[in-house]
This record gives structure tokens, sequence and C-alpha cells, in this order.
């Protein structure tokens, strides 16, 4: 059984400036947060969130043509913001080493890895893998500033879609997101910017532009248009949406121009040819008391048996957090980055002599991951080594680091 709701978040109130008014201009990872900010969730759950609407990556498998196939991708990628619209509290930092599995292969025919990878700058590696045809890769680093009255956070690096069977690539980055009214007033979330989602296969590319919120436009707001293009530059497909609710497709038809040209028709024009890609799953019951979790985040930090002992689910700051208990969540967290800060300095120092006798010294490695060149972007990257499963199915951890 699926747990379907949390305990509701205490009714805490805090003095938000006396934190904030030091925290000006500064680098947001580097600065010590009590819990009563965050969610019961960590940043790695928060990336395995992106697989809420999978069925869409599921559908674009079987799509025959590559441009209908970019339009689910498109909207995949547009899904993953939808959670995000409420969700103004922030999630628990990684712990170095720190991992987190999803393992819905009976289900829905995935399962998920993610590790933090990098403590400075924070940045995770996640692997999901589908029997329905698809992998999805992604290193994800987050850096953040901290502007006075709203904060803006910039993920940096590549997620990667690939399908089986013809061998499509896609990779595309993800967009900033703001949050608002930081110090004052009722906090709010906007995404703004552009994604280029390009097949590295076919060459077709999909726009996706994130309108900012204005309080002075007309328009819908958190608007996402879009347009999806073959190798020439021809536009096939017209996207309009909004990235908390739905997303929608319009084929274009080229029209002859009066000057023989090609005077493109838009597709809103061809309204019998909209078909509806993706819209949002509605909120559980009384979410507003559970930080607004999806159905799916309610499940991600259930206790699950036979995890890697460096799981999310087994931090013990979260736990006590997601269970009420905020002063001994706080109190935990800090012993926690304390061992994190001891085994830095250890690892440090192990460098420093390495460097002194001359033998060589290998800096902190991930478990699962290895950092290579990946053959498609040419960035430098963290790609699945394998093993998980592998160690899950025997019972043998005995490699994992003792974190918590």
């Amino acid at each position: 059984e699926k747990r379907t709701r949390i305990p509701y978040k205490p009714n805490y109130s805090l003095n938000l400036w006396s934190i904030m008014k030091n925290c000006i201009g500064k680098e947001l990872s580097k600065i010590p947060m009590p819990v009563n900010f965050n969610e019961p969730l960590s940043m790695l759950q928060r990336l395995t969130e992106d697989l809420e609407y999978h069925e869409l990556l599921d559908r674009a498998a079987k799509c025959e043509n590559s441009l209908e196939q970019l339009c689910y991708v498109a909207a995949f990628t547009v899904s993953s913001y939808s959670t995000t619209v409420f969700r103004t509290s922030k999630p628990f930092n990684p712990l170095l080493g720190e991992t987190f599995e999803l393992d819905r292969l009976e289900e829905n025919g995935y399962r998920s890895l993610c590790e933090q990878v990098s403590h400075h700058p924070p940045a995770a590696a996640h692997l999901a893998e589908s029997k329905n045809g698809w992998t999805l890769r992604q290193e994800i680093k987050i850096t953040s500033k901290f502007r006075g009255k709203y904060l803006s956070i910039m993920p940096l690096g590549s997620i990667h879609c690939i399908f089986h069977a013809t061998g499509h690539h896609y990779t595309w980055k993800k967009v900033t997101t703001t949050v608002h009214n930081i110090i004052v007033g009722k906090l709010w979330i906007d995404q703004s910017g552009e994604i280029d989602i390009v097949n590295h296969k076919t060459g077709d590319k999909c726009n996706l532009k994130f309108v900012p919120y204005s309080y002075f436009s007309r328009d819908v707001a958190r608007k996402v248009t879009g347009e999806v293009t073959d190798p020439s530059g021809r536009v096939h497909f017209a996207l309009l949406g909004t990235w908390d609710e739905k997303m929608d497709c319009f084929k274009v038809h080229p029209v002859i121009g009066e000057n023989g040209g090609d005077a493109r028709q838009r597709g809103h024009e061809a309204e019998e040819s909209r078909v509806m890609l993706w819209k949002r799953n509605p909120l559980p019951k009384n979410a507003e008391n559970m930080y607004y979790f999806s159905e799916l985040a309610l499940t991600l930090n259930a206790w699950e048996a036979g995890t890697a002992p460096t799981d999310s689910r087994l931090r013990p700051d979260q736990r006590l957090m997601e269970n009420g208990r905020w002063d001994e969540a706080n109190a935990e967290k800090q012993r926690l980055e304390e061992k994190q800060r001891l085994s830095r300095k250890k690892r440090e120092a192990e460098a420093m002599k390495a460097t002194e006798d001359g033998t060589p010294y290998d800096p902190y490695k991930a478990l699962w991951f290895e950092r290579k060149k990946d053959p498609v972007t040419k960035e430098l990257t963290h790609i699945y080594r394998g093993g998980y499963w592998e160690c899950k199915e025997k019972q043998d951890w005995s490699t994992c680091p003792d974190i918590f």
C-alpha cells in the first residue's frame, strides 16, 4: 500500500528576517538553514519527482514520427515544473554520498537512482531506466543567489533522454526558478527563460519559452509557448500551455503566401488539430497541510526495506522533521553537517599528505556514478557505472560510506 498522507505541517512562526538579513548576496548552499524552511524531502527526492509524468515518455517511445515524439518530450520537460507552483519550502541539501532509489518496475515499468556526487557546488547525478523503451539521465548542479526581495535558483547541467528502439537522443537544460517576496508578503514562485530540446540523431529541435509573470500583463500567467522544427528550420508543431496546468500541441500547415512565399499558418487557427499532450494531476486532499505534496511526493519518503544505508529515507533529521519534531531535527541536522565537515577535513589532510610524498591521490569519488566526458554534449558529467541494483539484490552494502 502506498501512503496517501504524512503528518500535518506544524504551525510554527519564525522570524525569517533575522536569518535572511545575513545572507544577502551569498551563495545559499553555504548558509546553514534551520529545518523550519524545509519540506521533508531531499533534493534527490525532488529530482526523482521529475518522473511523475513518466507516461509521457512511454507515449513518446511509441511514436513513429520523430517530430511527434519531440512534442511529448517537450510536454514531459514542462511537466516537471508543475509541482513547484505551491512548493515554497526548500528540500534538504543531500549529504555527500547520499542516495535515493525509486523502484517502480512492477507498477510503472521504471526504476530510478540518484546520488549526491559533489557538495560544493551541490550536484546530484540521476539515472532512470524504463522497460517501456527509454532512459533518462541528468546531472544537476544548483546555484542560487539571494537578491533581497527574491531568490534565483539556476540549475546547471544537461538532461538526456534516449529512446532504445530508434536511438533518438534528446538533451535540454532547465530554466531559472525565482522565489519572490522572500522577506515580506506571500511567497510565490515563477519559472522563466528558454529551453532548447535537441534530437542529436535527427537534428529536430524544440524551443520552449517560459514567459515571466508580469503584474501588468493581460496574458495568462505561467504561460509556455513552443515550436517544433525540423533540421531545415521549418515549424511542424506549435505548443501552447502553462507550466502548472497543461500543454497542447497544434499541427502547423504551411500556406502559400501572396507572393509565392511560405506564409505559415499559425497553429492556433487550426483548432481542429489541437491535441492535449499533458494535464496536471490534481493535488491530494488536504495537500495545503502537507507542504502541497503531490500523490507521488507523499510516497517518496515512506520507509522501504532493503535500500542502501545512504538512502534519503534513512536520514534522521529529515525523518524527525516529517514527524513534526523540529527542534530535535535541527539538532540532528547540525550533528550530520558536523560529521560531514569532519570527513571532508580528513580527505583534505590525506590529499595534503599525498602531495607531499608524491603518492597519487584521488579526491572524492562517487560510488555509483563516474565522472567522464559526455560523448554527446562533451561536458564533464557523472554517468552511472552500474552495480547498485546488483548490490541491492545481494544486500551487500559494504562499499557504502557511513554518512548518517
